[in-house]
């Protein structure tokens, strides 16, 4: 049962009390009270110092800009590379990304995010290409909201929005040993990693596993060297080494030799089944969790 209070001003229910009860002890009286010890004194707080914020490439709120095409090439039936030069733009770090924006006439818009397959620029190659390039390689996905559009009517000579770089996580800047696992389209950021580490002169231990369906499907096309196992799934070209299979434990446990260093990282790109086959598959094989870095894809 729930229990309502009712109150009507100047009358109270309650018991009025006006004088203490004798049976309650009274108060002492302060002054008879000992004065309380001085306590010591405590420590300044620890300072760290003045914090500096470290602008991110790409300036830190990375304004849409204003891109030429100035080179589109085929990798397959199904992806291209475009080239782009930007105005505004800043050297990136290998694993990042930009978004790419087209404004219909009607004012609709549809914009997604590719990994830049290349890699970042030398201050001599700023100099020589008149400004920052980077190059996204794109993926046709038949019902994709901006892929199709990029394959049927951008062209050498167009320009497109971009905005960038992003990525803070998925990044290597060329310093620590590393194991790349790409399967499909998810190689092109580690294509930029590839490409940087062979620029820097291959100063780290570095292997690259690429897996996909068959020749055909394959990006970069002979580009790939002796630091690239080479992984098909479904077809594998005449005489090829290993029957058609997906990526497994006898395939990866020989390449990990260089990678048992603790500064060692482990970049995994692609489906989502992939993503999660490779980087499980890695686990079970001694590669410490924190080790491991994920990116997955989607329809473009």
């Amino acid at each position: 049962m729930g229990i309502t209070r009712s109150a009507t001003r100047g009358v109270s229910s309650a018991t009025t009390v006006t004088e203490p009860s004798a049976d309650l002890p009274r108060a002492a009286d302060p002054a008879s009270l000992s004065a309380l010890p001085a306590l010591p004194a405590l420590p300044p707080l620890p300072s760290i110092g003045p914090v500096a914020r470290r602008v991110p490439p790409g300036g830190a709120r990375r304004e849409w800009q204003r891109a030429r095409v100035v080179e589109v090439r085929p990798e397959n039936a199904r992806a291209r590379t475009y080239r782009l030069a930007l105005p505004d733009g800043q050297p990136h770090v290998p694993g990042q990304h930009y978004m790419v924006r087209v404004v219909a006439g009607d004012g609709s818009m549809a914009q997604r995010s590719y990994s830049v397959g290349s890699a970042p620029q030398s201050p001599a190659e700023v100099a020589r290409d008149g400004g920052v390039h980077v190059e996204l390689t794109i993926e046709r996905i038949a019902d994709g909201d901006l892929s199709p559009f990029l394959h049927d009517e951008v062209s050498e000579g167009d320009h497109l929005d971009v905005r960038g770089p992003f990525g803070g996580w998925f990044v290597w800047r060329g310093d620590t040993p590393v194991l790349l696992l790409g399967g499909g389209s998810g190689v092109v950021p580690l294509m930029s990693m590839v490409r940087h580490w062979r620029a820097k002169g291959g100063p780290v231990p570095l292997s690259l596993v690429q897996s996909v369906r068959s020749p055909a499907d394959l990006l970069y096309a002979g580009e790939y060297g002796q630091e690239t196992t080479l992984i098909y799934t479904r077809e594998a070209p005449a005489g090829w080494p290993r029957a058609p299979g997906r990526l497994d434990a006898a395939t990866l446990t020989p390449l990990l030799g260089s990678f048992r260093a603790a500064d060692t990282e482990v970049f995994v790109c692609g489906s989502a089944g992939f993503a999660e086959h490779a980087s499980q598959l890695a686990a079970s094989l001694g590669i410490p969790a924190g080790s491991i870095r994920v990116e997955r894809f989607g329809p473009g």
